[in-house]
């Protein structure tokens, strides 16, 4: 068969087959013994077991700790295939349906709760498109497919986005809904850009178009001077156009950012913040695009043109989205708290139905649930920390007899299996560093660039709120959410050193680079995905005291 050069090929072409392939690679690494360990690893306990009486019963069902005369635990059961141990009463669940919703799809298509793979699969899944998604973003922020790929194959090899595409948890769906919402609002950033500029050239191209002198505030109105050319005023230019621009503030991809942020607050509540920040970040694209363009009154029209109207249909699209996805609740009486409004009349907000009633006072109560969660853990995270990966999860360790794997290569020693949800240390120190570094070239050097607040809205909105439930218990692998936008802010740093360094120490840089993080991901890889190892061999990879 003959393969095409990939030199004759479009950019266009280039640009979804480098991704495709980047994304295939991912898959490899998610999808391969995604049925290890065959157990109940961590927090699957409710969130796949959840999924299942979903799937059987259409809502969350309670399940005993023990079963049978012998009293074995039920998540033992449960990994052995004996999966309809559930109670008939509803369970409290403190998280939307959605996540839990894609896992039971997964148990759906891919053999039901006896298989561990199906347990898996949707995560595994959410982590692979994620890879292709990153690399679209990255190409459409820096225009260069080497980076965007360099993006792909960073994601790739995290350990934290490995193992957490790898459990059957939810914070996976959360991060593949918001990167795709962000991807969706940077290309209505270039369908607003290029309707601008054309809105300009056409406005602009008018005779009698009034122009005014930027310098000059209160305005000094007058039409083309002699000699001005009809097209679009350079950035920097002292004459401005003496209008806000058209309208640009509805677009089918705002829309599709909104119901997809949606999904993300109906996987976690935590999915709200990207919701806040990324439409903010939205509307401060759009005003800075018409003051880029060469309208005057951007400033006015960003709140008034794009920011109102934009809120008009995107915040009511996302609380529609996110509503919907209690359907299932709304639809069966006997969920937990459904019949709350029946028994206690009078009370709670008495002008909704009873159905959304019960529903407001299940909200509060699992509001009062997370704000007041201080339960001490031996794997909570000081949210400050989760950016270094001072404190991972350990999710499964097990100790082998048998001696499988590995292990057969050092035979006087323990057999251990574990999944430790740690990042690839150096990578997100190097992220963290870039994340600084950034900063700096965007002051200093790119004069406010606008793809740094694209790069740190990630961490604004999926890390910084967090600052202010520093007493709650929380996990290091939270920290999933932010982990494509830590890649985007390496990426940030390596675009500038590509406009900036000579090309042979630009490629060396980074190839020595790449190089290191591949072999880093390589040498924790069997503690991500418990390989069976020496103990010995897992004992070399805790390099930190924290980590054990």
């Amino acid at each position: 068969m003959h393969l095409p050069d990939p030199r004759r090929l479009s950019p266009h072409i280039l640009g979804w087959l480098g991704p495709a392939c980047m994304a295939l690679f991912a898959g490899l690494l998610r999808f391969v013994r995604l049925g290890s360990p065959h157990a109940v690893v961590f927090d699957e306990t409710y969130y796949v077991k959840d999924a299942w009486t979903m799937l059987m019963t259409g809502e969350a069902r309670d399940w005993p700790d023990k079963v049978g005369p012998r009293q074995l635990p039920v998540d033992q059961l449960f990994a052995q295939g004996d999966t309809d141990h559930w109670l008939g009463s509803a369970e409290y669940v403190v998280h939307p349906p959605v996540g839990k919703w894609c896992i039971a799809l997964g148990l759906k298509l891919f053999g039901g709760a006896g298989n561990p793979f199906a347990w898996r699969a949707a995560t595994a899944l959410a982590g692979t498109i994620a890879v292709l998604i990153l690399c679209r973003v990255a190409l459409r922020l820096f225009h260069n497919l080497p980076i965007a790929l360099m993006a792909g194959f960073l994601l790739s090899i995290d350990g934290l986005g490995l193992t957490m595409s790898r459990t059957g948890l939810l914070d996976n769906f959360i991060m593949v809904f918001a990167l795709s919402a962000f991807a969706c609002l940077l290309a209505h950033r270039d369908w607003a850009r290029d309707r601008l500029h054309r809105a300009y050239a056409r406005d602009s191209a008018d005779p009698v178009a009034p122009f005014v002198e930027r310098a000059n505030r209160p305005g000094r109105l007058f039409s083309h001077p002699p000699g001005h050319r009809r097209h679009r005023v350079p950035t920097g230019s002292p004459l401005v156009l003496d209008s806000s621009g058209p309208f640009i503030a509805c677009s089918w991809w705002r829309l599709g950012a909104a119901v997809l942020l949606g999904l993300a607050t109906g996987t976690k509540w935590s999915g709200a913040y990207f919701f806040a920040v990324f439409a903010i970040l939205s509307v401060l694209w759009d005003a800075y695009e018409r003051r880029r363009a060469g309208y005057r009154g951007w400033l006015a029209a960003g709140v008034f043109k794009d920011g109102l109207p934009a809120a008009a249909y995107m915040v009511p699209a996302w609380a529609a989205t996110y509503l919907a996805s209690w359907a299932g609740w709304l639809a069966h009486t006997d969920g937990y708290l459904r019949d709350w409004a029946a028994t206690h009349p009078g009370q709670g907000q008495t002008w909704l139905p009873p159905a959304l009633r019960s529903l407001v006072e299940y909200h509060q109560e699992m509001w009062r649930f997370h704000t007041s969660l201080d339960t001490p853990h031996p794997y909570m995270a000081n949210p400050l920390t989760w950016p270094l990966q001072i404190r991972p999860t350990s999710f499964y360790w097990q100790e082998l007899p048998d001696r499988p794997g590995l292990c057969t290569l050092s035979p006087g020693t323990d057999c251990v299996a574990s999944v430790t949800s740690l990042g690839n240390p150096i990578l997100w120190w190097l992220a963290c560093v870039c994340c600084f570094l950034g900063l700096l070239v965007a002051l200093l050097f790119r004069r406010g660039d606008w793809r740094y607040l694209a790069v740190i809205s990630g961490p604004l909105a999926g890390w910084l709120p967090w600052v202010q439930y520093l007493h709650r218990t929380t996990f290091t692998f939270y920290a999933v959410v932010i982990l494509p936008w830590m890649i985007l802010a390496v990426c940030y740093l390596a675009d500038w050193l590509r406009l900036n360094l000579p090309t042979h120490a630009y490629r060396r840089t980074c190839s020595v680079a790449l190089w290191t993080l591949g072999l880093v991901s390589l040498f924790f890889y069997p503690v991500w995905t418990a390989l069976p190892v020496p103990y010995w061999f897992w004992a070399i990879h805790m390099w930190l005291p924290s980590w054990v």
